[in-house]
């Protein structure tokens, strides 16, 4: 299932290397603004989510902007048969998003 929503990215971190089995390795990370559940009254404001997002080719894509950064994403809803996960598949920077003032 895919379906596309607005995202505040709060960082993004590349990486790219070689294990020392020889194994190679190439990712980007994004960290997303999400909300706290509050449906029993113990949660209140954001934490950031970890979401794989293709290589490290992406990171530098991403790594000029100013961050925290708002963006359009399309994500897919993707499942093993048992348990489901949530990818993002593109993203596209649309506003800078305003820091957060704390409270």
């Amino acid at each position: 299932m895919k379906f596309n929503t607005r995202i505040t990215i709060a960082g993004v971190k590349g990486s790219k290397g070689k294990l020392e089995s020889g194994q190679e390795y190439d990712s980007t990370k994004i960290y997303v603004q999400t909300d706290l559940d509050d449906s029993k009254g113990m949660g209140k404001g954001f934490a950031t989510v970890e979401y794989n997002y293709g290589t490290s080719e992406e990171f530098h894509k991403l790594k000029h902007l100013p961050f925290p950064l708002v963006a359009e994403a399309e994500l897919e809803i993707v499942t093993n048969g048992k348990t489901q996960k949530t990818v993002i598949t593109s993203l596209q920077p649309v506003e800078l998003a305003k820091p957060t003032k704390a409270a």
